[in-house]
């Protein structure tokens, strides 16, 4: 397996997007560099050279650390606030509530304000005691599940309304908040959140060519023991105003990541597999013998692109003729791509799709997304977690 730490290149159009992207000013420098792994003031070097000659900028190919593990701050806000309602409470009880029955009715009275069982630790009366106390208002469930209720909500939104309940089931066991999977869908059904519709979606595949067609080396087993051994890859259209924007994805089959993309308003290999080849080679340099499964498509088949499959000693495999199960894993990202964020925007221009689609594939999918394959960790956090098992 690779090292964690080894030195990663970025390719100019990388360097081009993650500049864009910081200049659009959503996130700020220091949270754009937190995100995708780089130094501040590497960040902002990219910036300066973009600024001074956007055309010839990043002529040479830039280094990159290992991203960080996502880091996900679960609501310290509310944390703080719970903290000094603790030691308000503690401050005035002692005045003004002499017995137990008193600090059941001021619990009960102030319970929108402040949160039950803060109070009653604050006031030293038992939770349980106070339930019993206010029989016939608001159960202990039904307080919980509005307890539920925000995390769930905190956690669709994160997840860009993608995740359903398995998923937020994982999330809020990760919050400490136990809660079955079917729990969090009646409250998911009761309150109308919903994870985005699933729509069908047309494989485009130009396979009616007379290039040499590489033998199928995996026959639909998409496992692999280490990143960096066996890569897949598939090309969609992106729709747009001004035109159809391609986009070019390289999978590792190993942790499910995204390790190189290319966006092109042109379909040929020089303009989509080759330069998404190169930027995965730069940033992750695979294993000696690297397998590159894809379909019989004429970008992958041409003779440019297996020239550069050639000069890295990778070996190529490719899928059935026209059977979509053998490049099942490839075809699945654009799928959740497509109805996880494109059926559900309109754009303009193709810039404003580069930068959409470049936002979720590094920032999203490859560090938040959560993914079933990978035990509902994403792709950056299965990666981190599995190095630090082998060192």
């Amino acid at each position: 397996m690779n090292g964690i730490n080894s030195r990663r290149q970025y390719t100019r159009e990388f360097k081009l997007e993650t500049v864009e992207f910081l200049l659009r000013g959503d996130k700020t420098g220091v949270e754009v560099a937190r995100d995708l792994g780089i130094r501040v003031d590497l960040l902002y070097r990219w910036k300066k050279e973009y600024l001074n000659d956007k055309n010839h900028s990043f002529p040479g190919a830039g280094h990159l650390q290992n991203p960080d593990e996502e880091r996900i701050r679960k609501l310290e806000r509310e944390l703080r606030s719970v903290t000094e309602e603790r030691d308000n409470l503690k401050k005035s009880s002692g005045h003004f509530l002499k017995d137990t029955q008193m600090k059941y009715e001021f619990v009960y009275t102030n319970r929108s304000e402040f949160v039950v069982g803060k109070m009653c630790q604050a006031l030293n009366v038992s939770r349980s005691g106070y339930y019993r106390h206010t029989v016939g208002e608001e159960s202990r469930r039904s307080i919980e599940n509005l307890i539920l209720l925000a995390a769930i909500k905190l956690i669709y939104k994160q997840s860009r309304g993608s995740y359903g309940s398995p998923r937020i089931s994982v999330c809020l066991h990760e919050m400490g908040l136990s809660c079955s999977r079917p729990r969090v869908a009646r409250l998911m059904r009761a309150n109308s959140i919903k994870a985005k519709t699933k729509k069908r979606y047309k494989v485009t595949t130009n396979s009616n060519h007379s290039y040499p067609i590489a033998p199928d080396l995996l026959n639909q087993d998409f496992r692999a023991d280490e990143a960096g051994r066996i890569w897949v890859s598939d090309i969609t259209y992106i729709r747009t105003l001004e035109g159809w924007l391609y986009l070019t994805i390289i999978l590792d089959l190993y942790n499910r990541k995204i390790v190189g993309w290319s966006m092109s308003d042109r379909l040929t290999a020089k303009r989509t597999t080759i330069p998404a080849f190169i930027q995965a080679v730069k940033r992750y340099r695979p294993l000696p013998g690297l397998i590159f499964h894809s379909d019989r498509g004429i970008q992958y088949a041409c003779d440019d692109f297996r020239s550069i499959l050639k000069r890295y000693k990778v070996i190529q495999s490719m899928s059935g003729k026209g059977n979509c199960y053998d490049n099942a894993v490839a075809e699945s990202f654009i799928h959740t791509l497509k109805t996880e964020l494109v059926y559900h925007q309109i754009y303009h221009t193709r810039l404003q799709a580069r930068s959409s689609l470049f936002e979720w594939i590094e920032l999203f999918y490859n560090r938040f997304r959560k993914h079933s394959a990978l035990g509902y960790k994403s792709p950056e956090q299965y990666e981190q977690l599995n190095y630090k098992q082998a060192v």
